[in-house]
């Protein structure tokens, strides 16, 4: 089991940063999660890392991920599985699972992650911490291997809403955190909470209900939008895969041959289908300044080598704001099945990211009292 690959031999002095192994990190090994990159020393530092280091953030290890981050589990065939620090007959969740986990197990104070489908927001539910995907753009994604780029963020990941603010003043420059004097100050919509399990659906139910002014609202889960995803990955693995198809792992590898199966037709469709649903995500949500929903409709589930029978379950409320581009929190909300953590998401329309982080303060503040 490995949490961290690599670790500078005098660490900076500073606020301990986990940095998950996508970024480039000059002179310090960084591997992507691949034996194709075991050996790999950037020449230059990633955007993002180079922001939080600015900043007083010191990178004291990179940390194991999903290999080339494709994918909702903690298993790595090339460089070991991440232990949950919760139960480790659980998944710390991925792909940022290293980084979840070194903030959940005390290791570090802040973490860094990228999110493509959930891939911050998932281990932090998994892990019981707090994990935010910004608005698309918002923090750079330079230096940083790519998965599907229009559907790529990079983002903080901390033990409480409060370090992930202080961590987006560093990666987005000209970023102004937000007020707020209640909850009440905000219109918020519920949605797919009566699609989780009994417990977390309690949790979630008593965390939206800290909102006095919210309503149900019927925003639809995105359909066909896969196969832009998937398209992007296959065009961002050109000149390795199928080229060095033996070197991927078998998860990675079986679903880099679908994606390198979607045809242009497939694609168009997709996208098409992407923009529809940013019309009716629109709709839905019009005169709602934050939606709430769970992050996950479970606690962590067991640990697996493989995703494939568990990724749609796992992302089905985390992908919908990968295709809308939009900011949106995990925080834990309580204890639910088997006394695993419940999480809760947080969401707001593009570029209200600071809205959105203000309500989470307040939310966590209510469920720690």
């Amino acid at each position: 089991m490995s949490v961290f690959l690599a670790r500078p031999d005098e660490p900076a002095e500073g606020v301990a940063l986990a940095v998950k192994d996508l970024f480039d990190t000059e002179a310090l090994r960084t591997t992507y999660g691949s034996v194709l990159f075991a050996d790999n020393v950037p020449e230059r530092t990633a955007a993002a890392v180079a922001r939080l280091e600015a900043a007083g953030y010191a990178n004291v290890g990179k940390t194991n991920l999903h290999e080339f981050a494709y994918g909702i589990t903690s298993w790595n065939p090339h460089f070991g599985d991440v232990p949950n620090p919760l139960d480790q007959t659980r998944t710390a969740g991925g792909s940022s699972s290293g980084s979840g986990a070194a903030v959940a197990a005390g290791l570090v104070e802040a973490g860094l992650g990228t999110d493509s489908g959930g891939s911050i927001r998932i281990p932090a539910a998994c892990c019981g911490i707090v994990g935010f995907k910004p608005t698309h753009g918002l923090v750079p994604m330079e230096g940083c291997f790519p998965l599907a780029p229009s559907f790529d963020h990079a983002g903080p990941m901390a033990r409480d809403v409060d370090t992930c603010v202080r961590m987006m003043e560093a990666l987005a420059p000209g970023f102004a955190p937000a007020e707020l004097g209640s909850l009440e100050e905000l219109e918020v919509g519920v949605a797919w909470v009566d699609l989780a399990e009994p417990l977390v659906r309690e949790r979630v139910r008593a965390a939206a209900e800290l909102f006095p002014r919210r309503r149900e609202v019927g925003l639809p889960l995105p359909e066909g939008v896969s196969d832009v995803f998937m398209r992007e990955v296959a065009e961002s693995h050109t000149g390795l895969f199928p080229e060095h198809a033996d070197a991927y792992g078998d998860n990675v590898r079986t679903k880099l041959e679908r994606c390198q199966a979607v045809t242009d037709a497939d694609f168009e469709a997709g996208r098409r289908r992407r923009e529809e649903y940013a019309e009716m995500a629109a709709d839905a949500l019009d005169g709602i300044d934050l939606l709430v929903t769970p992050t996950m409709a479970f606690v962590a589930p067991p640990a697996v080598k493989s995703d494939l029978d568990i990724r749609e379950a796992v992302i089905r409320f985390t992908f919908p704001f990968n295709a809308l581009g939009w900011p949106a929190l995990a925080l834990p909300c309580g204890p639910a099945e088997l006394g695993l953590p419940a999480s809760v998401q947080l969401v707001g329309p593009a570029g209200e990211d600071a809205r959105v982080l203000a309500a989470g303060v307040l939310v966590e503040r209510a469920l720690r009292a």
